[in-house]
């Protein structure tokens, strides 16, 4: 067998989950085969390729510096299978095979569930059916990621998602993708009141917030420069994964730090958090949404797909994008 045969889809994701499972049992389980008959397929890869594919000392399947390329480029591959497939089947019925939303943590999460709600409840007529025909709801699959910061324009630049809610409005401007504003939110100081900054009168000054623990929520970016924001050099910090998380821990007094004022309302107004003046002045914060545009091998741009066209139709509604930054609480509601 060439290297060449060798290399199907199939043994690209064998390898995956061998690599995401740590052993070649576990990795049997999921596959639904015996170990026996994977361990034989992976000697057989090896043989193709004339290279050792994992380290299988210690009872562990670790990969080798030459499984550890093949995974890459194996992950990279089974995209760009998976991306041809989509295209196909958007070129013969119109809707995407999979559509990614993600999702800035600033985001309502209630407005966004509803608005997956409402994408399910569509009933787009069956290719081939007869008139007045429907189908249960539209065949795309929805993923949803949940990033922070930057990492909300690495899925999307990346192509790791098709829809990004939530960007930084200063993105940067970048062939395929297209940008248009969300809205703004205020960020505001709090703390929990048995907090020492919570009985400050005056605005509070750099010099006397670094000697508090702030709480920073992580950039999730995996491959761009993290950022960080409002965090003095020197301070000591706390840092969580999410504004959620971020907003607990100040709840518990274990640091102080700007949230964004509609995620701390609720707690605000239950006089849970205090919200404290700042000698440093804060400007509203602006974020946009951006989605890739399709392009054929020749450049030729593509229109959105189905799916895609559905979710920037509910984006040009000025109340649907205000309740995404706006409504982090109360009784769902029906968006535009």
């Amino acid at each position: 067998m060439s290297g060449r045969s060798a290399l199907t889809p199939d043994a690209l994701a064998m390898v995956d989950a061998i690599a995401r499972a740590g052993s070649f049992a576990a990795a049997a389980r999921e596959l639904g085969k015996v170990p026996s008959a994977l361990t034989y397929s992976v000697r057989q890869l090896e043989e193709a390729l004339d290279v050792l594919l994992f380290d299988r000392r210690a009872g562990h399947a670790r990969l080798t510096p030459a499984g550890e390329e093949l995974l890459a480029e194996g992950r990279r591959l089974l995209a760009q299978i998976d991306a041809v497939a989509q295209r196909v089947r958007r070129v013969a019925t119109g809707w995407e095979t999979q559509l990614t939303v993600a999702a800035d943590g600033v985001i309502s999460r209630l407005t966004l569930f509803e608005l997956c709600e409402a994408f399910y409840a569509l009933r787009p007529p069956l290719a081939g059916a007869d008139a007045g025909a429907a189908a249960a709801g539209p065949c795309t699959r929805l993923r949803l990621r949940t990033e922070v910061l930057n990492g909300t324009w690495e899925a999307l630049a990346s192509g790791q998602a098709d829809l990004a809610i939530g960007l930084r409005a200063d993105a940067p401007p970048t062939p395929g993708v297209e940008l248009a504003p969300l809205g703004e939110i205020d960020f505001v100081f709090a703390v929990a009141p048995h907090h020492p900054l919570a009985g400050q009168t005056a605005p509070i000054a750099d010099a006397e917030l670094l000697r508090h623990r702030a709480v920073a929520v992580a950039d999730s970016a995996q491959r761009l420069s993290a950022l960080t924001v409002n965090l003095l050099p020197g301070q000591e910090v706390f840092t969580v994964a999410t504004l959620q998380a971020k907003i607990e821990a100040q709840l518990r007094c274990l640091g102080c730090g700007f949230v964004p004022e509609p995620l701390a309302r609720e707690h605000i107004r239950a006089g849970r958090l205090v919200v404290k003046p700042m000698q440093r002045p804060r400007p509203r914060a602006a974020f946009a949404y951006g989605w890739r545009s399709g392009a054929t091998a020749s450049g030729v741009r593509t229109p959105p797909g189905l799916a895609l066209q559905w979710w920037l139709a509910q984006l040009q509604s000025p109340a649907t994008r205000r309740a995404l930054l706006e409504r982090h609480c109360g009784l769902p509601q029906a968006v535009d």
